[in-house]
């Protein structure tokens, strides 16, 4: 009736033995509860003094005593029967004997087809009914159809266990590796896969096989689906698409079910592509604790190993995933034989960037004079679906303008929206406070402007945004950089404490604003000391192991309380090193710190070209404190 778990015989007899359980039980509660209510459907009830009088006239067939009622049937009319409460009458029992009366059950007699009807079909329709539901239920989550019935070729039963994967065929809109930029070494990887598709007797005659799989391994939006689909686009060969999450079913064995199920529909349409995204839902390093043997993503995974080393590779179908988690993936899943190649889909570098934005800028229409070399160095670290967010929101933002095209302009503010959110007109800031965020935020550029090494200022501005942030400074680098040395990270730490530092020398006072500038500079110093050997005192030991590479790279320490302790007050000591050096500078340049937080004040945004032309020119004036 249930799909049984497929580790053997024994669960399966355990599941058929506890739906059993449940059936009977249920029969057993209605012939308890529902049949004894129905046969008390016809009682009247009548007061004492009638139950009296009928005794003494003799017109009492049968009764039945209990503690609080006593039910009696009519000889005249034996179909009626009638009910009245009990009184402490001890001669009762003999007057009626002495009437004729019979003593026996009452209140349960029903007929032969109620009771067949209520104890036994209802039940079983019941039941019926609620299996009905549950399998309709579970082909929508497959995405599967209505059906024709339970029992008919279209049904709910008969489309158990299919795999729900989208199939795309080959079409001249299909998507091809010109569609895909940014990622030219996972494109050159992925290259062979598509020459074995296309011509698989040349590979044959030397004697080589394809690769049965490939994983693509990277960060969120590097376009590792898309680079699939451009694999089926380029090869013109089916491409059957399906998430991990697709597999995880809530009947035992449904998973495996699928697994089955899909590699049987790619072998029947080879040569394909099957693609399955978010592998690492089902394809997480197995526990090797007895309590989770018979787990429904367990046997998904295992059914998924016994397809994949089972299939032959000659057969023309090609297995493609994708995960941003590969270091939680179970060893089997990766060894030869199964994914033999791992393809890393890396966050683009400068001219990736470039090449996403003018991929994208193609669908808008966009100035002639847009610099995307200048947008692609103020947009480092982004990824091809931010970077697609960026041309979008650039054209939200020249409609809202009025405009039919987009400018330079438009694009650059769209990346700040990106990164600190929309500008947050309805928070008006009082003078004072505005006061404290441009002495703030000309603190940040200050000190990275007289550090040599850091990244040149691109722009500051004190207008709230929607992220929370009541004012950033943009620090653009003139090209990627892949390397940092220690001295730059100490400057970058000294740039975090500048806007804190410009507090305290101007107001003598701080305030909540430099939170997040604390966290930053505060995981830079640890990083140094437990992960990049840059301390002196530990040197090149790694204290600290670190996680979800792709996913924000959380650590933690791996090392002793009493090393822990040390390394809290090195980073302790590092940052505070970095703050007196920060409060240097500013003390060295306070005559420029005034007079670029008035200017700052009083334009609310600057460029890093007016920055770096006021804090090269001999001041004109002094702002007092």
């Amino acid at each position: 009736m249930f799909p049984l778990n497929e580790k053997g015989p024994d669960q399966g007899k355990r599941q058929m033995f506890v739906y059993a359980a449940i059936v009977i039980i249920v029969i057993l509660l209605l012939n308890m509860v529902v049949i004894p209510a129905i046969a008390r459907r016809n009682i009247q009830d009548v007061d004492y003094s009638t139950f009296l009088k009928m005794i003494n006239q003799k017109e009492i067939a049968t009764a039945q005593i209990n503690s609080d009622y006593i039910y009696f049937s009519d000889k005249s009319n034996p179909a009626n029967y009638y009910r009245t409460a009990t009184f402490n009458d001890a001669d009762l029992v003999n007057r009626l004997m002495a009437s004729g009366c019979d003593f026996g059950t009452v209140v349960n007699k029903t007929s032969f087809l109620e009771s067949f009807f209520f104890g036994w079909v209802l039940p079983l329709l019941f039941f019926y009914a609620i299996f009905l539901l549950l399998s309709r239920y579970v082909m929508k989550r497959m995405g599967g159809g209505e059906g024709g019935g339970l029992f008919g070729g279209g049904g709910p039963m008969m489309s158990f266990g299919k795999s729900g994967a989208k199939k795309y065929v080959p079409s001249t809109t299909s998507i091809k590796f010109k569609d895909v930029a940014g990622e030219e070494e996972a494109k050159q990887l992925i290259q062979e896969l598509v020459l074995y598709l296309r011509d698989p007797k040349k590979y044959a005659d030397i004697g080589a096989s394809c690769p049965k799989g490939a994983l693509l391994v990277g960060p969120p939006g590097t376009g590792k689906t898309l680079l699939a689909k451009a694999v089926a686009g380029e090869a013109e060969v089916p491409f059957f698409s399906i998430a991990g999450s697709e597999f995880v079913e809530m009947f035992v064995g449904m998973g495996a079910s699928k697994v089955r199920d899909l590699f049987s529909q790619a072998e029947k349409n080879a040569p394909c592509i099957v693609f399955i995204d978010e592998i690492d839902t089902i394809g997480k390093k197995r526990d090797a604790g007895a309590l989770t043997s018979n787990d429904e993503r367990e046997q998904t995974l295992n059914q998924l190993l016994t397809e994949m080393d089972g299939f032959e590779g000659g057969k023309g179908v090609i297995i493609l995933a994708a995960t941003n988690r590969p270091d939680v993936l179970d060893p089997a899943l990766l060894r030869p034989g199964r994914f033999d190649r791992r393809i890393p889909v890396e966050l683009p570098d400068l001219e990736g960037r470039i090449d996403i934005l003018k991929v994208h800028a193609k669908k808008v229409k966009i100035s002639d004079n847009v610099d995307f070399g200048a947008i692609a160095r103020t947009a480092a670290g982004a990824s091809g679906a931010e970077l697609a967010n960026i041309v979008n929101e650039a054209a939200l933002r020249a409609v809202r303008e009025g405009r039919k095209f987009v400018i330079q302009e438009d694009l650059m503010e769209s990346i700040e929206v990106v990164i600190a959110g929309y500008q947050k007109k309805s928070r008006v800031l009082s003078d004072k406070e505005k006061l404290v965020v441009a002495y703030h935020e000309i603190g940040h550029a200050l000190v990275a402007a007289k550090q040599s090494n850091s990244a040149p200022v691109q722009k500051i501005t004190i207008i709230p945004r929607t992220s929370g942030a009541l004012g950033y400074t943009l620090q653009v680098d003139e090209g990627d950089k892949y390397l940092m040395s220690k001295e730059e990270l100490l400057n970058k730490i000294a740039t975090f404490t500048g806007g804190r530092c410009a507090e305290e020398l101007v107001f003598s006072s701080i305030t909540t604003g430099a939170a997040n500038d604390i966290e930053q500079a505060t995981r830079l110093a640890r990083a140094m000391i437990t992960q990049y050997g840059m301390d002196e005192e530990f040197g090149m030991v790694a204290l600290s192991t670190q996680s979800n590479v792709y996913l924000g790279g959380d650590t933690s320490l791996a090392c002793a309380p009493e090393t822990a302790k040390q390394v809290d007050d090195t980073v302790v000591r590092v940052v505070q090193q970095q703050h007196d050096k920060a409060m240097q500078i500013l003390n060295d340049n306070k005559s420029k710190l005034h007079e670029l937080a008035k200017y700052l004040y009083e334009h609310e945004t600057i460029t890093g070209e007016e920055f770096m032309a006021i804090l090269e020119k001999e001041p004109e004036y002094l702002v007092e404190k």
